[in-house]
C-alpha cells in the first residue's frame, strides 16, 4: 500500500466525526463500507486492465495535504477569468473543496442550486434515495470519494421545471502550503420533464501539485433534459480523476461534453446507464494537449432497455511528448432490442513523440440492434495541406486551419453560445491560429 493510501486511511479517523451528514447513520455506514473497500484494494496500477496505459506513480508520490481548509483571501478578481463573465449564471464556487458563499450565487426557489454539504443535513431522505446509487461500488476512486465526500454541488430540479439560466460550478485549489489532495461530490437530480444546463471547471491556482478526486452522480427522470459541460484546462501541476455516472429513465436526453486542454494527468471515467425506453445519451470530447501531459478517457454506455440511442464522438489532437488514451465500451443487454449506438474516436498526432492508445469495444447480447464503432490515428492530410498552401495560406496557418476544422464538429451539441465561443478561442489558442482568420 502506498504512503498516500496510508495517509488517507489515517486522516479518515480524524475527519469522519467532522464530515457533514455524520448524524445520518445511512451515510456513516456508506462511508465506512467504501473505506473498507478502498483499504482492501488500494490505488490501481498498470497491472490492472482498466489502468494499463496510465501510470499513477508519478502523481501519487507527493506528500499531499488531505484535510484542507477554505481560503478567504480568494477574490472575484482571482476567479473571473475562469467563469463565463458575459453570461448570467447561477454560480457555485468551492475553494479547496469548501463552499465559498461570498463568491457564489445559489437559490432554493423553484429548484435547488446549493451544496452537497447542505443537502446531507437538510434532505436526508433524498440523500438516502440517491447517494451511491449511480456510482458503482468497488472502483477505487469512487470508494475513496464516498468515504470522504463532504461538499460539492447539489442540484435538484423538480418536475416540470426548467432552470432559467445555466449553472456554473467552479472548484479551485490553492496550495501555497504544499501539494493538496481534495475530494468533492456532485449530486444532480432532474425530475420528470425537468431541464438544466451545467458548466463545470476544476482549477489549480497555486504552483504546487494538486490532486482532485471527483465524483458526480446524475439522475435524469422520465423526459428530463440535462446538458453537462466540463472544461478541463488546468495547470501543468494538476491531476484530476473525474468519475461521472449518469442514470437515465425513459425518454430522457442527457449530453455530456468533455473539453480537455490542460493538466498533468486527467482521467475521465464517464458512464451512462440507459434504464428506460427511448432514452438518448450524447457524449462529445475534445482533447488538445502537449509535452508531459496525459489524458485518459474511459467511457461506458450500458443499454439496459429497448429502443435507446447513444452517440459518442471524441476528437484528440496531440502535440509534443503527450499521451492520449481512449477506452470506450458500449454494452447492449439482451433485453435492449432496437438499440442504436454510435461510437467514434479520431486522433491526430502533430509530433513524432506523441502517442495514442485507443480501444473501442462493443458487447452485444441482443440480436436486433444497429451499432457501430471506429477509431483513427493519423497525421494531417498532406494533399489538403498542399492545396491550402497553393492558395497563398502560410504553412502554419494552413496546419492550424485543418486541425481546427478536425476538432470543431465535436462542438455541435453545445447549446450555450458564449461557451461555444470560449471553447473556439481556447482551441485556436492551443493550435496557435488566428480565430478571425480561421472563421
Amino acid at each position: 500500500m502506498t504512503d498516500l493510501a496510508q495517509d488517507l486511511l489515517s486522516s479518515f479517523v480524524v475527519a469522519e466525526p467532522q464530515l457533514n451528514g455524520s448524524r445520518n447513520l445511512g451515510v456513516v455506514h456508506l462511508r465506512k463500507e467504501a473505506l473498507d473497500r478502498f483499504e482492501a484494494q488500494g490505488f490501481p496500477t498498470t497491472r490492472d486492465e482498466e489502468w494499463k496505459y496510465t501510470n499513477l506513480k508519478p502523481v501519487l508520490k507527493h506528500d499531499y495535504r488531505i484535510l484542507l481548509k477554505g481560503d478567504d483571501a480568494v477574490s472575484f478578481a482571482d476567479i473571473k477569468s475562469y467563469l463565463l463573465s458575459d453570461l448570467d449564471t447561477y454560480k457555485l464556487v468551492f475553494i479547496n473543496g469548501k463552499y465559498s458563499s461570498w463568491l457564489s450565487d445559489s437559490t432554493h426557489q423553484e429548484f435547488d442550486v446549493c451544496t452537497f454539504a447542505a443537502a446531507l443535513n437538510k434532505y436526508p431522505d433524498i440523500i438516502s434515495e440517491y447517494l451511491g446509487k449511480g456510482a458503482p461500488k468497488g472502483e477505487t476512486f469512487v470508494d475513496l470519494n464516498t468515504a470522504f465526500a463532504d461538499d460539492g454541488a447539489f442540484i435538484r430540479v423538480k418536475a416540470n421545471q426548467t432552470v432559467d439560466k445555466p449553472i456554473e460550478i467552479l472548484y479551485l485549489t490553492t496550495n501555497e502550503n504544499g501539494p493538496a489532495f481534495s475530494q468533492v461530490r456532485n449530486l444532480i437530480i432532474a425530475e420528470q420533464n425537468a431541464e438544466v444546463q451545467l458548466l463545470e471547471r476544476h482549477q489549480n491556482i497555486g504552483d504546487q501539485p494538486s490532486f482532485t478526486n471527483f465524483v458526480s452522480e446524475v439522475f435524469a427522470a422520465r423526459d428530463a433534459r440535462v446538458s453537462y459541460y466540463k472544461v478541463q484546462n488546468d495547470s501543468d501541476e494538476a491531476t484530476l480523476v473525474d468519475n461521472t455516472h449518469v442514470v437515465q429513465k425513459e425518454q430522457s436526453n442527457v449530453h455530456v461534453g468533455t473539453y480537455t486542454f490542460g493538466g498533468k494527468l486527467v482521467r475521465n471515467n464517464l458512464h451512462f446507464y440507459s434504464g428506460g425506453e427511448h432514452a438518448e445519451s450524447h457524449m462529445d470530447g475534445i482533447t488538445i494537449i502537449g509535452d508531459g501531459q496525459t489524458v485518459d478517457h474511459h467511457t461506458l454506455v450500458d443499454h439496459q432497455e429497448p429502443n435507446c440511442y447513444s452517440r459518442e464522438l471524441y476528437k484528440g489532437i496531440y502535440l509534443g511528448k503527450s499521451h492520449g488514451i481512449f477506452n470506450g465500451k458500449v454494452m447492449v443487454r439482451q433485453k435492449a432490442q432496437k438499440t442504436n449506438a454510435f461510437q467514434q474516436n479520431d486522433n491526430i498526432l502533430l509530433s513524432d513523440k506523441a502517442k495514442v492508445d485507443t480501444k473501442p469495444q462493443l458487447e452485444i447480447f441482443a440480436d436486433d440492434v444497429r451499432c457501430s464503432h471506429g477509431c483513427t490515428i493519423g497525421q494531417l492530410d498532406h494533399n489538403a495541406l498542399f492545396y491550402l498552401r497553393s492558395r497563398g495560406i502560410p504553412k502554419r496557418e494552413a496546419e492550424g486551419l485543418m486541425t481546427y476544422a478536425f476538432a470543431a464538429d465535436a462542438l455541435e451539441y453545445v447549446k450555450i453560445p458564449q461557451l461555444e465561443k470560449r471553447l473556439n478561442h481556447v482551441i485556436a489558442e492551443k493550435l496557435g491560429i488566428n480565430l478571425e482568420f480561421a472563421l
